[in-house]
């Protein structure tokens, strides 16, 4: 659905007709000066976005593109427009989750398209901010374009700084002392995290090649003084993409090395098992040859025959102890 519309003359907002033929042709108008269009859609059905397509000429693979969603960022050029693929993220700090939405953006001759899907990236608070700045506004389709490209990575920036408090604490949990039952719960968790940090790269990852393509001369419908607020929003991406590798580097050595823990702590185990093991064996063994029904054996018949095994059984076990002890196996 239609969620906002308006024309846009000198970098201030006013209401057009409600017929978009008339109003894109209001904004085209020669005494119109800088004016443009600016439609913003919700999760528009085929049906409610062919208007659009049909009154600004938007190309067919764009506009598929548009209703179906699942794409990866990206810019494409057509003949009459230019349309930018943006993924917008949202950090649920309850469960420590990142999802992903999309919002594609067509910008043409006096004219921008917002097609938002899902509700991470409500665009009211980028229109009132620019609505704010009539001399940003000026700049016409590629002001809006810059607006929420900036709004959308400066939101990265912040996600990011989350993930990694939140990769701090993950960190000590593992490696806490009182953490070494919680094995198999410990790489859930890193596991779980990482899916999170893969989410959130398939966001920034692909967009760094459609901000520097903006930030060059030679784009249609991207006003040439807007290359070096672009190159800022390319500049704040290449960071958020370093924290993101950053993170992902951190992930998998915490994992590589809770695995090591596993299995130093899983050797201490099985050292311990053994030791307790050899000790049980030694009088097991003795009890076993006395404990035959032979009539001829050395020293059954003694009275001092009994006391006597026990005390070796007994001075073999703590031999033992004191040896397993002493070689840190117990």
């Amino acid at each position: 659905m239609i969620v906002d519309s308006a024309i846009y003359r000198d970098g201030r907002r006013t209401e057009g007709p409600a017929d978009l033929s008339d109003a894109l042709e209001g904004a085209r108008a020669a005494d119109a000066g800088d004016a443009f269009l600016w439609i913003g859609l919700h999760e528009p059905t085929e049906q409610e976005f062919s208007r659009v397509t049909s009154e600004f000429g938007l190309h067919p693979l764009a506009v598929e593109d548009a209703l179906r969603a699942h794409q990866r960022p990206k810019l494409e050029v057509y003949d009459d427009s230019l349309f930018v693929v943006i993924k917008p993220v949202v950090y649920e700090p309850e469960s420590d989750t990142v999802s992903a939405d999309e919002l594609m953006v067509f910008i043409g001759d006096s004219f921008v398209v917002t097609v938002r899907h899902g509700e991470s990236a409500p665009l009211a608070a980028v229109r009132l901010r620019l609505e704010a700045e009539p001399e940003v506004l000026k700049q016409g389709p590629t002001a809006v374009l810059y607006a929420v490209s900036d709004a959308i990575v400066d939101h990265y920036i912040d996600v990011a700084a989350e993930l990694q408090v939140d990769l701090e604490e993950l960190e000590t949990q593992v490696f806490a002392p009182s953490g070494a039952g919680d094995s198999t719960n410990s790489a859930a968790r890193i596991y779980t995290f990482k899916r999170q940090v893969l989410e959130f790269r398939r966001a920034t990852g692909p967009l760094s090649s459609p901000m520097t393509r903006l930030a060059s001369a030679g784009v249609p419908f991207v006003h040439e003084q807007a290359q070096p607020f672009f190159r800022d929003v390319s500049d704040h991406l290449t960071r958020v993409n370093e924290q993101v590798e950053g993170l992902d580097r951190l992930l998998s050595d915490i994992l590589s090395a809770h695995l090591a823990q596993m299995g130093v702590r899983q050797n201490d185990d099985m050292r311990k098992i053994s030791a307790w093991a050899a000790m049980a064996a030694v009088p097991t063994m003795v009890a076993g040859v006395y404990g035959m029904n032979f009539d001829h054996m050395p020293e059954l018949h003694w009275p001092w025959t009994y006391p006597a095994v026990i005390a070796l059984m007994g001075c073999a076990v703590v031999g033992l102890y004191r040896l397993f002890k002493r070689r840190g196996w117990l």
